[in-house]
Formats: C-alpha cells, structure tokens, sequence
C-alpha cells in the first residue's frame, strides 16, 4: 500500500514521463538549427551513372526514383484496372444566375456500384469551345465550396462532423457555402476557367483503421484487410481519385483534356503532387502548403518531421515510411525529387509565412533544386537558391512560387497566382 501512495505522489508532482512515455520533441523553427544535410542526387543513377538527357532519365534514372517513392512513402497504387461508369446525376446550364453550366456526375468504380465519388463540374458560359479546368480534391464534401442550392449534399460520413451545419458526422443545409471562401468559383469562371471537385472521404476516409471502407477494397486480396507496408496509404488512394475524375474529365466536351491543372492544399496538396507524378495527362501541377510529405525538404527537419506526421496521421503513407521516422537522412529520396518526376510539366509551389510548420522554404527549396531535370528539357526553372519575399511571385515557362501573408489556407491570393500561372503556360 506504501508503494501504491509513493507511485501517486510521484505522478502528481512530476513533469517526466512515466513508464517510458515518449515526450514529443519540438519543432525546429529556428533557420539557423536546420541540419546540414545533402540531397539525395538528381542526376546520378543507382549504379553511379550521371545522366545526360532526356532518354537517361526517362528510361532509366526517374523510374528508379519514382519506384523509390512507390516504396518508402506513399505506398504501391495498384496497377489493376477498375472498370469506371459515368452517371450524370444533374445538369443546369444556367446556373450562378447565368453564369455557368453545372455539371454533377458520380463516378462508378467496379461493376457492383458499391464505391463511387461524385464529381461536381462548373464551366465558364461566356465561353465557346472547350476550356482548360482546375481539378482539386475538397475536405467537407462538394455543397461546401459555394452556396449555390443546386449542389447534392454529400451523404458520407465525415471527420469535420462537429463543424457547423454537420449533424452527428452528416451535412445538412446548413453546410452549404461553409468553405467558399476556398472556393472563388464566381473569380475562376470570369477568368475562363472551369472548375471540377471532388470530396476526398468519397475516395478514402481521412481516419486511421478505415482502409475496408474506401477504394482500397476494392484492391485488397481475399482476406486482407490493411494494406501491406510497401502499399498505398490514404495520399496514395486520394492521387489514385484525381486521376479517376480525369477519366471523366477527358471526355467531357466542355473540357480541354490537355489544359486540366490538378491543385491541392495541405494533405490534398501533397496527393496532388503524387498524381502529377504519375499521372501525366496533368497539364500543370499545384502545390498549396502542402509541406512534409509534399513539397518540403524533409532532410531540413523544418516543423513538421516525419515522426510528427506519421504519429499524427499513420494512414497517410504506407508503412515503410516509418522507418525513417527521426531517420530522414536515410530515406532514399527528398522532395526536389517529387517535383522533378513530374518535369517537363509545370509545377508552382505556394507557402504561406505564418505557416512554419509546412516549413516554407523548404517548399521553395524543392522547387528550385528540381531545376536540372528541367534544364534536361531545355526548359527555364527557377534559378535563385533564395526565395522571393512577401507577395511577389516569381515566375517562369515551367516554374512558379509565392510566399502569401496569413496561416496555413488557400485564399483568393493563391487562386489569383495559379490562374495568372495557368494563363502563362497556356498562352491565354
């Protein structure tokens, strides 16, 4: 009983953890504390081979990277087909006053119908012709983005169910336009751009222990349950769903199937950046502070950490990411590696300044060190090792970055940019 007492004082007046309690340390915010580190190389091989052109890194050095991020961080996608039916669920061509044409289509995966993702579609009225489109991944379900009462309310379950105009995990009316400000949908359509949805719980649930209720049922093995360690993670099925509303996008009339930019923010940003990497029918990829896992030099060990995220969120990424939690020096790859996958397509990459826990010059260092693959190409990357400051964007043909005012959100700014980003490459 002396014992019992001595264990409780003990545990009342002491702030050292017990029974081998992790304490988790903090965020590096300090420029000055980042490790020395050195990148994984580029242009290297496996077998130490420098690659000189095009045709070394297509055919040998990019798969070899591509396969490592396969691996070690967002999981094998399955390369089993599923066969897709397209159901046009609701069409207005005068919706927004007028404005523009409203597309609602779910999207089938499999013969019995048990999973699907509805994908909701404006096109700018004002113009003829097909038209290039913004295709992004949203968080509370597609009624959120605008407040227009032609959108079906989403019927999934979802984690922002404690959010007003929720009830017990469920929309209602009352969630209509509760994300529009991420949104600018009225701005993106008088810029002559479309703009299609997804809500990404339609593809898989952003919760640990939930992989028997999205698409990756649709892969498992008789008997299986969770993916194996080398498999896809959530990022991975989400990249997996982009792709899929491209399907649909590329034969939709009103689209122009070689102008699609796929964008996404935060954790979507960084399924973005995964799709862009496998998925070349992606015009321009977009990247908004999407930071560890996504953009960010992980090697800098710059707020958010491996071990962070995966303690955080273990279902992102598959299980081999793991093991390099406090360990980024021995994962194969770094970010600047994602973004060169997708070259010579387009890249930007957005940070916001009060948002250190994406670590916003990691983000730009990823870009800027991804530049000799666009160099193989003839194409001009960014070529300051320093990032620009507040609010002024820097440009190039293929490359694009900024450093927005405010936290960790995707605002009007950001949309301003990638528009005037897109405008550039398309040559509008």
């Amino acid at each position: 009983m002396k014992t019992l007492n001595l264990l409780v004082v003990c545990t009342m007046f002491s702030t050292a953890p017990l029974f081998g309690q992790r304490q988790k340390p903090e965020p590096l915010y300090d420029e000055a504390q980042v490790p020395a580190y050195t990148l994984p190389a580029l242009l290297i091989t496996e077998k130490g081979k420098a690659v000189k052109d095009v045709t070394q890194w297509e055919n040998k050095r990019r798969a070899e990277i591509l396969k490592s991020f396969s691996e070690q961080v967002y999981g094998k996608t399955p390369g089993k087909k599923v066969l897709l039916n397209f159901e046009q669920q609701s069409v207005d061509e005068q919706a927004l006053g007028g404005k523009a044409t409203r597309k609602q289509v779910r999207i089938f995966f499999g013969k019995e119908k048990s999973r699907h993702m509805d994908l909701l579609l404006y096109l700018p009225n004002h113009v003829t012709g097909p038209v290039p489109v913004f295709l992004g991944l949203n968080f509370t379900g597609n009624q959120t983005i605008h407040a227009d009462p032609g959108i079906l309310i989403s019927t999934r379950q979802t984690r922002y169910g404690n959010d007003p105009g929720y009830r017990d995990g469920y929309a209602t009316e009352a969630s209509r336009g509760l994300r529009a400000r991420r949104w600018p949908v009225e701005e993106i359509l008088s810029r002559g751009y479309g703009l299609a949805t997804v809500y990404y719980g339609d593809i898989q649930p952003d919760q640990p222990g939930t992989f028997n209720q999205g698409v990756h049922q649709l892969f498992f093995k008789r008997g299986q349950e969770a993916p194996a360690e080398d498999e896809w993670g959530a990022i991975g099925a989400w990249a997996w769903g982009l792709s899929r509303a491209m399907d649909y996008l590329v034969q939709e009339p009103g689209v122009n199937p070689r102008q699609v930019c796929v964008l996404g923010h935060s954790r979507l940003g960084k399924a973005a950046l995964w799709a862009g990497a496998q998925d070349s029918r992606f015009a321009v990829v977009i990247s908004n502070n999407s930071g560890e896992g996504g953009a960010a030099i992980t090697r800098r060990k710059f707020g958010e950490t491996i071990q962070a995220i995966n303690d955080r969120f273990p279902h992102w990424f598959c299980g081999n990411y793991k093991q390099y939690n406090n360990r980024e020096d021995q994962l194969p790859v770094d970010y600047h590696q994602l973004i060169a996958l997708i070259a010579p397509r387009p890249v930007y990459v957005a940070s916001a300044v009060e948002d250190r826990w994406a670590d916003p010059k990691g983000e730009y260092l990823s870009l800027y060190h991804a530049g000799p693959v666009f160099r193989l190409y003839g194409l001009r990357p960014l070529e300051d090792p320093e990032p620009p400051g507040l609010e002024r964007p820097v440009y190039t043909e293929v490359n694009g970055y900024h450093l927005r005012n405010g936290k960790h959100d995707i605002l009007l700014y950001d949309w301003s940019n990638y528009m005037d980003f897109a405008d550039r490459v398309f040559g509008r």
